[in-house]
């Protein structure tokens, strides 16, 4: 596989292309994102609200239906982490969760339910009410979460001349459930081990390190970039052969996978030593694998050839862009 195979399969991968219909819903929705407290909103892994000396976050994740057919318990443990890491790739740390449960038929009470559970246990984070639909076409399961921040990590903060971290926990497992590509780096690991691995993005936005991150999300970690790129209005140049793997995982798949662990951030070069050590003392990979650069071209570096990934003048992602974003 070339660097160019490899720009045909990121282009058609359903993680990134069903995203490209979200400015239909966020252009008319635009008008009413700010009625005077409002920091950040579409485009953000989460809307910020000013509230006292801090910030309120919001965000809300709807979990796939074949997910949810094929690992039900999965599903639930997913839509709790999902959730969680959009807090903490804001800078911030999550308060509480409610739910909205679809439900075809009786098999996928149980197992929802106690994939929710485990992942609330192990996350620390209560699961306070929400709502059921009993008589659905087909199962749906989404988790709104709700978390405070005291300093932000924003999607729009990219720079040129930035180094681009990519910080990722390679302990971990490879799964594919229809139609999701896994890093489960969580099933095995306490509470005791998880949450200091998170803790470290409020500590870099806190210390101020960092003003920039992403969760890596089933959009694949080129695919999040790429909504980076967008919402910041910068591009960016990125060598595939830097990127952290696991072993077990195939090569072209690893750029597609949703993770468990996996955050990207744009750092000031005088900050990254710093950046990387502070991942690094939790036992989590971190390391530059490309850099922000003017205009608007993602190029993707491989094999010692180059090849445009993405034009996102005129490419569309989200169609969400940075002139769009409050604050």
């Amino acid at each position: 596989m070339d660097v160019n195979d490899i720009v045909k399969e990121i282009r058609a991968y359903p993680g990134l292309t069903r995203k490209e219909n979200i400015h239909l819903l966020t252009d008319q929705l635009q008008a009413v994102t700010d009625f005077g407290k409002t920091v950040a909103a579409f485009g953000e892994d989460a809307a910020a609200i000013e509230h006292g000396d801090e910030y309120l976050l919001l965000a809300a994740d709807g979990i796939l239906a074949g997910l949810i057919d094929d690992n039900p318990y999965g599903a639930g443990k997913a839509s709790v982490m999902a959730s969680v890491n959009d807090i903490y790739a804001m800078g911030g740390r999550p308060l509480a969760m409610v739910n909205v449960v679809g439900i075809p038929d009786s098999r996928f009470y149980d197992e929802i339910v106690q994939g929710i559970k485990k992942g609330c246990e192990k996350y620390r984070v209560p699961m306070v009410g929400g709502h059921l639909h009993p008589d659905t076409q087909e199962p749906a399961l989404s988790v709104s979460i709700i978390g405070v921040a005291k300093k932000l990590l924003l999607s729009n903060n990219a720079r040129p001349g930035q180094d681009i971290v990519f910080a990722v926990d390679l302990q971990g497992r490879g799964y594919q459930c229809r139609p999701v590509l896994s890093w489960d780096t969580n099933s095995g690991k306490t509470t005791e081990q998880v949450l200091p691995r998170l803790e470290v993005l409020p500590q870099l936005a806190e210390q101020g390190l960092c003003e920039t991150a992403k969760d890596v999300s089933n959009a694949g970690l080129l695919g999040t970039i790429a909504l980076l790129l967008e919402t910041s209005g910068t591009g960016a140049r990125v060598d595939l052969d830097a990127v952290p793997k696991p072993d077990s995982f195939v090569f072209i798949d690893w750029f597609k996978a949703f993770l468990s662990y996996g955050f990207v951030l744009s750092v000031d070069r005088d900050k990254t030593d710093a950046v990387v050590g502070m991942f690094t003392r939790q036992a989590i990979t971190a390391r530059v694998i490309g850099e922000i650069t003017e205009g608007l071209r993602f190029d993707v570096l491989y094999g010692g050839k180059s090849a445009l990934l993405l034009d996102l003048a005129r490419d569309r992602v989200t169609g969400v862009s940075s002139k769009e974003k409050v604050g």
